[in-house]
């Protein structure tokens, strides 16, 4: 059997998996932080859906052994605690820079946070959206400079 296709793996039904599904997630602007995790979550249209995780982990967290081993600490830690998550939600964690956690406390700890994380921001109501920037009109828009002779 391969590796997260078992009943207590993590399918690709429990992942977010488009650019398009994250971006509806970040548009929400419904978000929590904890130490070097950021949690962002969006109900989605079926109330009954089991939740589902996206990761974000940029170059800045580390080298592709440090980022691939926050990925899989934090998918065991979702996986484990899937159930105790509000169900009909979209999750995305980001990570910050920092060292990955190692050991059996400090993966109870990721999990607690997630499940902490995820209760406070599920139930926030969402932020508005930033007032959009005025663009310059034509008449007010900065001219290039103009060349001088030669």
């Amino acid at each position: 059997m391969a590796a997260g296709t078992g009943a207590a793996g993590f399918p690709r039904a429990a992942r977010l998996l488009r650019p398009a599904e994250f971006a509806r997630v970040y548009a929400v602007r419904r978000s929590g932080a904890s130490g070097p995790l950021v949690l962002y979550a969006a109900a989605t249209a079926d109330a009954a859906a089991p939740p589902r995780l996206g990761l974000s982990v940029s170059r800045r967290v580390g080298n592709a052994v440090v980022r691939n081993r926050w990925k899989r600490r934090l998918r065991e830690a979702f996986r484990l605690v899937r159930t105790r998550l509000p169900v009909g939600h979209d999750f995305v964690i980001v990570v910050r820079p920092a060292a990955a956690p190692s050991g059996e406390q400090a993966a109870r700890q990721l999990q607690d946070a997630i499940v902490t994380l995820a209760a406070q921001v599920a139930h926030r109501p969402a932020r508005p959206a930033p007032a959009p920037t005025r663009q310059p009109t034509p008449a007010t828009a900065k001219r290039p400079p103009r060349r001088r002779g030669r």
